[in-house]
């Protein structure tokens, strides 16, 4: 279980949504084994003086916040971090540069989904 938020200038990130969540979803795909079907994606655009940034960022500014359960080596961890980078600069044309990943591990403890908790579910 994997959700996704990501966040990024109003005028820009629906020029690339389809492509970035592709790239996304593949890479979790990948490296955390999750279920192809379970694609869970919010996008936030955020207008100007919404979304403040410092100057050696561009317009593309783009920050990705992936939210899972905890259990996940450091080396797992590190691997996505990495293919995200480097493929959504391929793939998608956001520069390293203007690219944040923050993961947040969540006890399943603390999840709730389909009636139960994540530490139910089987």
């Amino acid at each position: 279980m994997a959700q996704v938020t990501i966040y990024g200038g109003a005028t820009i990130l629906p020029q690339y949504r389809n492509i970035l969540s592709t790239t996304v979803h593949r890479c979790m795909v990948e490296v955390l084994q999750i279920a192809a079907e379970k694609r869970f994606h919010r996008f936030i655009p955020l207008t100007a003086e919404n979304f403040l940034y410092p100057e050696d960022k561009s317009e593309r500014y783009t920050v990705i916040e992936i939210q899972f359960f905890t259990g996940r080596t450091a080396e797992t961890k590190k691997r996505l971090l990495y293919q995200l980078m480097e493929r959504i600069a391929t793939d998608v044309g956001i520069s390293q540069q203007d690219l944040e990943i923050i993961l947040i591990e969540i006890p399943p403890a603390h999840w709730a989904v389909r009636g139960k908790t994540g530490d139910e579910l089987t």
